[in-house]
């Protein structure tokens, strides 16, 4: 390993090794599609775990992953214009449908509201 970095070295050192990632995806019938996360400022970025642990401690234990290389992600996510890969992210926020269809059911449960009369039919009764 160099020491020393030079301006025209063609192939720089890499700040991180090369290693294969947990990438999330989600299992669509017999296919697999890359799951792509936003940043707090909605940037797109792809996400990459060191290990299974820190991937279910942060998406679950039933978040299905493959194992990819940090160049394969980048190189799948790119074409899309997601130019962003976060690693072992500590933060994530829940679903936006599990929160949209927990508020659907307790809308459904309810009363039904009482239809308020007109001001013309509250002098006729």
């Amino acid at each position: 390993m160099c020491l020393f970095r030079y301006d025209d070295d063609p192939d720089p050192e890499e700040r991180t090794p090369a290693r294969p990632l947990y990438v999330p995806v989600r299992v669509t019938g017999a296919d697999s599609v890359l799951r792509v996360f936003r940043t707090p400022l909605g940037a797109r970025t792809a996400v990459g775990f060191t290990s299974r642990a820190r991937l279910a401690q942060t998406l679950g234990a039933g978040q299905p992953c493959i194992r990819l290389a940090e160049t394969a992600l980048r190189a799948l996510t790119g074409p899309m214009g997601v130019t962003r890969l976060t690693v072992d992210p500590t933060l994530s926020a829940p679903a936006t449908v599990a929160v949209a269809t927990e508020a659907r059911v307790r809308a459904e449960r309810l009363p039904a509201p009482v239809p308020r009369l007109a001001a013309s039919e509250e002098m006729s009764a």
